[in-house]
């Protein structure tokens, strides 16, 4: 399973992302982290995102791709990923799907998880007032003015990514602003229903089971029932050929049967006979 996660700041992708890893043993890769990663390998990619964050520049296109795409190679990425904060931009994507190509990989869906950016903005002065109430200090990052500075940069450069993806056929929308639960409920529904999550085997037959383990060796408790059945199929079937025939004596011979027939055909004509001879 492979996914792109899409929705504005707030929406819940981090919690999702969260949750479907643990579901389906898949990863979740995360872009800042995967940076952070390869400057500490001293990568060759990671030695160049080094030397350009040192200076304060942002790190390219090219070089975050080539980081992915060594990230991508690690057997923990075979089951599956989710990419969190790439891509962003639609060059961005382009970029994301040359890449997956190359390594004939294929991205399964885009989950965009839609919210209504004023309830967002309510949740978080909310969330804010509470936290000075309980007397303690405000994240910085998580204040009003912070959540519309972001809000502004998701509309302006990751919101295009929408009609990207739709247009590819990949893009799968899902309400972000119901429970959490139901939210979950709904990215597995929708995934089972694209083929992307693998369908639980149906459970055997207890007749099939308990034949199948007796094969095998499953335990006293299978080959018992195994037996059992076995028995009172024999029950049911004919005498086999091992066993007795029914005594010749207990037949009548043909001749013996024929003679009697002859007998009992001739004295009733006799008695006729006599009886008009007596008249």
């Amino acid at each position: 399973m492979r996914l792109i996660l899409l929705g504005p700041p707030g929406s819940g992708k981090g919690t999702q992302a969260q949750r479907l890893v643990h579901k389906h043993g898949i990863i979740q890769l995360s872009t800042g982290e995967m940076l952070r990663a390869a400057v500490a390998a001293g990568t060759p990619v990671g030695l160049q995102a080094k030397e350009i964050m040192s200076s304060g520049g942002l790190v390219p296109d090219e070089v975050v791709v080539g980081i992915i795409s060594d990230r991508l190679d690690l057997p923990d990425a075979k089951r599956g990923f989710i990419l969190d904060g790439f891509p962003r931009t639609v060059p961005q994507a382009a970029a994301l799907d040359e890449l997956l190509k190359k390594k004939h990989l294929k991205l399964d869906a885009v989950v965009e998880l839609r919210v209504n950016e004023s309830a967002l903005l309510e949740r978080v002065e909310t969330r804010a007032a509470e936290t000075r109430a309980r007397g303690e200090e405000v994240r910085i990052d998580d204040t009003p003015e912070v959540l519309t500075t972001r809000l502004a940069q998701y509309r302006a450069l990751t919101e295009p990514l929408i009609h990207y993806y739709s247009e590819k056929r990949k893009l799968l929308t899902v309400d972000g602003m119901m429970t959490i639960e139901h939210v979950t409920r709904e990215i597995n529904r929708i995934l089972a229903a694209i083929g992307a999550v693998e369908p639980k085997p149906v459970a055997a037959a207890p007749a099939k089971r308990a034949a199948g383990a007796a094969k095998t060796g499953g335990g006293a408790t299978a080959r018992k029932a195994a037996k059992t059945a076995k028995k009172a199929r024999k029950a049911g079937k004919p005498a086999s050929k091992g066993a007795k025939k029914p005594s010749k004596v207990a037949k009548p011979a043909k001749k013996t049967v024929k003679k009697a027939a002859k007998k009992a055909a001739k004295k009733p004509a006799k008695k006729v006979t006599k009886r008009r001879a007596k008249r």
